[in-house]
């Protein structure tokens, strides 16, 4: 399913081996909280998505635990940011900021952080939706 969709809506894209399995739970039991069942399917088809300028548009499963482990444990975070601890960190643009998974009131969704003004901005509800405003609309979708 994720294959035929990304390769509809970006033909150049190349794809990856499928994540491991066993990486679904040392993302859970790293970062403390469950993987949206929507990255698991697509992980299972692709280990990560890359756009035409190298833009990790979906990270792979072992970038998520390290990035995220990073971004939570970097004493200078600690001080600049908003803790990370309820966000799952799996992409980025082109024009710097990186997206999350979020859980809300409503269900998970999807936001993009400003590493410059730590800014957290819900942008769209679900992965298919951030997949097809990144090939779609460029990388001014977010703003």
């Amino acid at each position: 399913m994720w294959r035929l969709l990304i390769g509809e809506l970006y033909p150049e894209v190349e794809f990856l081996e499928p994540a491991k399995e066993a990486l679904f739970w040392r993302i859970e039991e790293a970062l403390g909280m469950p993987v949206p069942w929507e990255l698991v399917e697509l992980l299972r088809e692709t280990n990560g998505v890359w756009n035409e300028y190298g833009d990790a548009v979906v990270w792979s499963a072992e970038r998520i635990i390290e990035d995220n482990l990073a971004m939570r444990s970097e004493p200078d975070y600690r001080e600049l940011y908003a803790p990370f601890d309820n966000l799952m960190f799996f992409g980025d643009s082109d024009m710097g900021p990186q997206f999350a998974y979020v859980h809300t009131g409503y269900g998970p969704g999807i936001i993009s952080w400003d590493h410059e003004t730590d800014e957290r901005r819900l942008v769209v509800v679900s992965l298919r939706d951030y997949l097809v405003r990144r090939f779609t609309q460029g990388s001014d979708w977010f703003r």
